[in-house]
């Protein structure tokens, strides 16, 4: 007497219909929608998270320009010969390979260390001086510069250019060990008369 459980539960579904009443979907979704009702998003919410994201970018845009600039301070960035003053002659850089490569090397050095100082009230005077003598070395790089094109390329000139960029980077070097001692007493000094 064995029988198969499939075809026995097979023939009891076939005997038995299951049906829904009228309208029983229709119930089922009203009582869904009574127990869950669908939040309306909120427009007036979103204006409000819009308008403060404009606003914290203002904010943020004003007080990166304020502290960002300084007006009373010159800030010499080093600077390669323009594209007019080199259409009409050659730069350091033009005359080989290496000498291209002894230029960006310095250049980009001396706009580094220009970067990481630390400008303050307290060293601005000592900044300010060493900022003059940067520019006035920029100065005489671009008149070794005009003396290139209008003498023509020499060891004089060449060296003059290449002892000018590393007297410019020696130059910021220097300030920053004077920044970093200037900063090294200042601590002690708070130190000892906390003490």
């Amino acid at each position: 007497m064995q029988q198969d459980l499939r075809k026995l539960f097979e023939k009891d579904r076939e005997e038995q219909e299951h049906w829904l009443g009228d309208g029983h979907e229709d119930r089922f979704l009203e009582l869904l929608e009574q127990e869950l009702p669908k939040k309306k998003k909120s427009t007036f919410f979103r204006w409000k998270i819009a308008a403060s994201m404009l606003i914290l970018a203002g904010i943020s845009y004003l007080l990166f320009e304020k502290y960002t600039q300084d007006d009373s301070m010159p800030v010499t960035v080093v600077e390669k010969v323009n594209e007019a003053e080199t259409q009409n002659g050659i730069s350091l850089g033009d005359l080989s390979p290496d000498l291209k490569k002894v230029e960006n090397y310095y250049v980009a050095n001396i706009n580094f260390e220009l970067s990481k100082l630390d400008v303050s009230e307290e060293n601005k005077g000592l900044t300010d001086s060493f900022m003059l003598q940067l520019s006035n070395l920029n100065t005489e790089y671009k008149k070794l510069n005009i003396e290139l094109n209008q003498l023509g390329p020499n060891d004089q000139t060449i060296s003059a250019l290449i002892e000018n960029l590393q007297l410019r980077l020696q130059l910021l070097q220097k300030l920053k060990k004077k920044l970093n001692e200037l900063n090294t007493s200042k601590n002690e000094q708070v130190e000892t008369n906390t003490i």
